[in-house]
């Protein structure tokens, strides 16, 4: 089991883990400015994406930032399958838990929050510790400028450096587009390197509507032989 994990970005150890696995957490890149290469934008956009856009941790300060962000997708899309958008207090209580174990990362242009990521639990039994579930989410004025890629990357750096071998996405998913859900989300994985590994049909309802929702899988580390 997990054992006093402490806050991510802290030195932390895993009791299930071997100790040489979990010996550090914090990612390599720290604060660094990560580059974006956008190919749907020119030259000079993508070198202003390249100088504006930062990627670094997210903390409970930047809360209410990102719900505004998820708020979009809860009201206006079927991308998040919650009927109502969290309370402020609530929306906390979820980072807070989150930021005990795993990595959680914000982009930031212009001194505001565009985008954020971060991984999460996969299942929650001992066995599954070395695999997680990623979310991701960009502001809607934000979209196919290449943040959700500078995000992607550097929560999975954050995650090898953690051994994570297993990377896992929950997509909502419609055979057939409308104004509230596209294919978008599973191109992107797709794009980053997940494959679809399993799919539910029109498990959930939403504006009227049934939707069905895939898992898309990664993997990202080495499956070898661990001393428990």
């Amino acid at each position: 089991m997990f054992r006093n994990l402490g806050g991510w970005g802290e030195e932390q150890k895993l009791e299930i883990f071997d100790p040489k696995f979990v010996s550090a957490l914090r990612p390599k890149t720290g604060y660094a400015q990560v580059l974006a290469m956008p190919g749907h934008k020119s030259h000079g956009e993508m070198e202003k994406v390249m100088k504006n856009v930062e990627i670094r941790p997210a903390d409970i300060g930047d809360a209410e930032d990102i719900l505004k962000i998820y708020a979009y997708y809860v009201t206006e899309t079927a991308i998040s399958f919650e009927y109502d958008v969290p309370t402020l207090d609530d929306f906390k209580g979820r980072m807070e838990k989150i930021l005990e174990k795993y990595p959680y990362f914000v982009a930031v242009c212009d001194n505001r929050v565009v985008g954020y990521a971060y991984a999460g639990a996969f299942v929650g039994r001992a066995a599954y510790a070395w695999s997680v579930e990623a979310t991701i989410y960009i502001d809607a004025s934000e979209v196919k400028r290449g943040i959700g890629k500078m995000l992607y990357e550097t929560l999975e750096n954050a995650l090898m450096e953690m051994e994570i071998t297993n990377l896992y996405a929950c997509i909502g998913y419609t055979e057939t587009e409308d104004e509230y859900l596209n294919a978008n989300s599973a191109q992107f994985h797709e794009h980053m390197g997940f494959e679809k590994c399993g799919e539910f049909h029109k498990c959930g309802y939403k504006f009227g509507r049934w939707y069905d929702m895939i898992w898309m899988e990664k993997i990202i580390g080495r499956h070898g032989n661990l001393v428990l």
